[in-house]
């Protein structure tokens, strides 16, 4: 690392879990975000202040002013701008040694594979079951672990899938297809500061991952009600009878 680097990273790497090595894990790391709207937007931020190599950003949409009073990744003159461009100008203005590469569509099939499968960690922030059951099969195609977030209203989740355990279980064995509530922000609306509360726990699994410290939100699911400020901790159990994870 040049000079620039060890002053713009050094409060991270004074700590004794990072240091130098795993300054240098972060800056060769490659993090797979989906979706850059409310949660994908503090999870890119901090990951790309954090000094992770390379950040792909997939998202199919266009900035709107609704938008405007939770994804803080977006401003005003972005209005109208593909997410990923507008994610991509802000982040790197914030680091521009930090890679950014966009994806300004739906990834599916083999793209959403192939793209899982160049990641060291994939980040779902998507706001669809939909997508949260396509980026869990691929992550379990390929054996990445999966940092899934949720919010709605006044209340948030996230939780850590890591496929590469024997025992570790998947999304699918939380959610099952067809189980799943279709309620969105857009009908029943959501508080802001919640999206930067969970988006920012799914940084901190994330840099966790790459850097190899810690316990992770492996088989745990954090529930968040933001009114109350109260957590709590759900065990998640590998589903025996998952046609997911129990096909690889």
């Amino acid at each position: 690392m040049n000079d620039q680097q060890l002053l713009r990273y050094s409060r991270q790497i004074l700590l004794p879990q990072i240091d130098l090595a795993g300054q240098r894990k972060l800056l060769n790391a490659r993090v797979l975000v989906i979706g850059v709207g409310g949660l994908g937007s503090p999870v890119a931020l901090y990951l790309a202040g954090a000094g992770v190599g390379q950040l792909t950003l997939v998202d199919p949409d266009q900035v709107e002013l609704s938008n405007l009073q939770r994804q803080i990744l977006h401003d005003s003159e972005a209005i109208g701008l593909p997410k990923v461009e507008s994610a991509r100008r802000r982040l790197q203005g914030l680091n521009p040694e930090v890679e950014v590469r966009v994806v300004a569509d739906r990834l599916e099939g083999e793209d959403l594979e192939a793209a899982v499968a160049q990641a060291d960690v994939v980040v779902d922030g998507s706001d669809n079951f939909a997508t949260r059951f396509a980026v869990n099969i691929a992550c379990v195609q390929r054996g990445r672990p999966l940092v899934s977030g949720a919010a709605i209203r006044m209340e948030g989740q996230v939780a850590v899938f890591d496929s590469r355990r024997p025992d570790g279980a998947c999304y699918h064995c939380l959610f099952r297809e067809g189980e799943e509530s279709e309620e969105t922000c857009s009908q029943t609306g959501v508080i802001a500061p919640l999206l930067g509360m969970i988006g920012s726990v799914q940084a901190m699994e994330t840099l966790k991952l790459l850097l190899g410290i810690g316990q992770s939100l492996q088989d745990r699911l954090l529930l968040l009600d933001a009114l109350e400020m109260r957590w709590r901790e759900i065990r998640i159990r590998r589903d025996p009878q998952c046609p997911i994870c129990n096909d690889f």
